[in-house]
Formats: C-alpha cells, sequence, structure tokens
C-alpha cells in the first residue's frame, strides 16, 4: 500500500524522518493521503519547524524500518485531521548540519543501532538506483 512519510533532507546521507513523542516513544506518522501529509508539513512549518518534504513509501516498508529502529508508527486515515503537537521536543536526534547526535535518554541496544543504521544505509543505496 503506498502511503506517505514526512522526511527531512530526503535523499541525502543527511535524511531524518518526522516522528512525534508520546510518553517515552517516539512515532512517525504514516499518512494514507499526499494531501494530509503536505497539509501537516504546512503545519509544521507554521510552527517555525523545519519544513519536511512529502515522501512516498510502501507501507510495509515504513513499518519494518519503525521495527528495526525502535519506533512506534500511528497510521493517519485519508480525511484525518492530524495535528502537530503545540509543543515541540528540545533536543532531536537529528539536525540539518548532518551531524548525528541521539538523545542522552536514549533506549537503544547496539542491535537495534546496527539495525537502524543498515537500514538508513540500505535507504540511501536504493536512492542511488
Amino acid at each position: 500500500m503506498r502511503t506517505y512519510v514526512l522526511l527531512y533532507n530526503a535523499g541525502t546521507a543527511n535524511e531524518g524522518i518526522h516522528t512525534i513523542q508520546i510518553g517515552d516513544q517516539d512515532f512517525v506518522l504514516i499518512f494514507e493521503s499526499e494531501d494530509d501529509a503536505i497539509r501537516y508539513a504546512l503545519l509544521l512549518e507554521a510552527q517555525d519547524f523545519p519544513t519536511p518534504s512529502v515522501e512516498a513509501i510502501d507501507k510495509e516498508e515504513v513499518e519494518d524500518f519503525c521495527l528495526s529502529a525502535g519506533y512506534e508508527w500511528k497510521f493517519i486515515s485519508d480525511g484525518m485531521l492530524e495535528i502537530p503537537p503545540e509543543n515541540n521536543v528540545n533536543q532531536t536526534d537529528w539536525n540539518e548540519d548532518g551531524v548525528y547526535s541521539p538523545p542522552s535518554s536514549a533506549q537503544y541496544s547496539e542491535a537495534e543501532m546496527s539495525a537502524f543504521e543498515l537500514e538508513r544505509i540500505r535507504r540511501q543505496l536504493e536512492g542511488l538506483l
């Protein structure tokens, strides 16, 4: 199933995926509708958040990525009104400079981090094809 996610610096070595934090867990938003994803990206921009690009991706691929990276996901059905949280996290694990800085409270094991890195590298290589 073709779905949409919000990416920062899509297709670069510094690619990041937009997540929201609920409690101690990060959730990737998976949009069924491109229009809903675009509207959400514009709402982020209005909150002075870096503007993400809307990228089409297979839902199963996003779910596999989330499982390998220790993220949960939230599926946004067509027409659902998803609004960004009022508050942004103080420190992200992605920044526009391309320097990865995991949050100090990161709970990834070495195996999960390595799966995350492998997934990131795989996506970069696929982008070259």
